[in-house]
């Protein structure tokens, strides 16, 4: 049984995520996006921080030290904050496509570590990086002369999310933090919640009389309990016994889930183009993993 645990927990993660997409398209029908996902992250900001805190031994919860309160503030910025954009775009583009993009992370993550940490990227890496945004161009197909036209916007938008979340990974990997990763968590969702709420009061967003509704009630729920909250405990779980490779590969399983969801629960579809882009972006991923994979089978057998 042990030997199937990892793997359970990794099928979990991916469905708690994957239905994260087609649950966003639900209560997007009922909340304003900025304040739906701020609703979100304060959900799980709470429940992530409560369990920090019942944990953790001795002020370990806290964020002391100056690279914790940057990771803190990275975290919640682009991390946190910067998952605003998932929900605008998602005002528009279909769950599952949305899901299929977050492919890219691995792939702009290895982009923002070159500059940001001097890592070096390989010949057959940069190939590999390449043909990762040609997956992307495949599935967002962006017209020049009508961005703004049909769902093209709101797919550039998922895309900004995607370089939002992998700046803010490396930026949290550059300075170092030295607490423990939930509490951590907890803590950057606390500040990402409060930047989302000032961003949803600049822009002028209603406070819907929908915040009563069982559907809307039952989305914010799920997102921040589920996909958040318990899903960040899992991970983490996942990273300290696998490491990032493994747990990475949930992003390639994560959009099969959010698919099959989004067919189910919201009638959605996705054209070929689509499933083509993101079989060539984990042939980009593939390639520039292409020695932890092979350490990896090697472990295996």
């Amino acid at each position: 049984m042990s030997r199937l645990r990892v793997p359970a927990l990794l099928v979990g993660l991916s469905l708690l995520w994957g239905v994260s997409f087609p649950a966003i398209s639900i209560g997007l029908g009922y909340l304003p996006p900025l304040l739906f996902a701020a609703f979100r992250y304060d959900v799980a900001a709470i429940l992530l921080l409560g369990y920090a805190v019942m944990t953790a031994e001795g002020r370990g919860w806290w964020p002391a030290g100056r690279n914790n309160v940057a990771a803190i503030a990275a975290g919640g910025v682009f991390l946190v904050a910067g998952n605003g954009l998932l929900f605008v775009g998602q005002q528009t583009v279909p769950s599952g496509i949305a899901a299929i993009l977050q492919a890219l992370v691995p792939i702009v993550t290895a982009l923002w570590a070159l500059v940001l940490l001097g890592e070096r990227l390989s010949v057959a890496g940069a190939l590999g990086v390449a043909i990762g945004f040609i997956g992307i161009g495949l599935i967002v197909r962006p017209d020049p002369g009508n961005l703004a036209g049909g769902d093209t916007l709101g797919r550039l938008l998922v895309v900004g999310q995607v370089i939002s979340v992998s700046l803010g990974g490396v930026l949290i990997q550059r300075v170092r933090p030295s607490m423990e990763r939930v509490a951590m968590t907890g803590w950057a969702m606390l500040v990402g919640g409060l930047v989302l709420h000032a961003l949803s009061l600049v822009g002028g967003e209603p406070v819907p009389t929908a915040l009563v509704d069982p559907v809307a009630i039952g989305a914010v729920v799920y997102l921040g309990v589920f996909s958040t909250a318990i899903a960040f405990v899992i991970y983490f779980t996942v990273l300290s016994e696998r490491g990032a490779f493994e747990v990475s590969l949930v992003t390639y399983l994560v959009p099969i889930v959010a698919t099959v969801a989004g067919v189910f629960l919201l009638g959605e579809s996705i054209d070929p183009l689509s499933v083509l882009g993101f079989v060539i972006v984990f042939v980009g991923f593939a390639l520039l993993k292409r020695h932890t994979i092979a350490e990896v089978l090697t472990a295996a057998g």
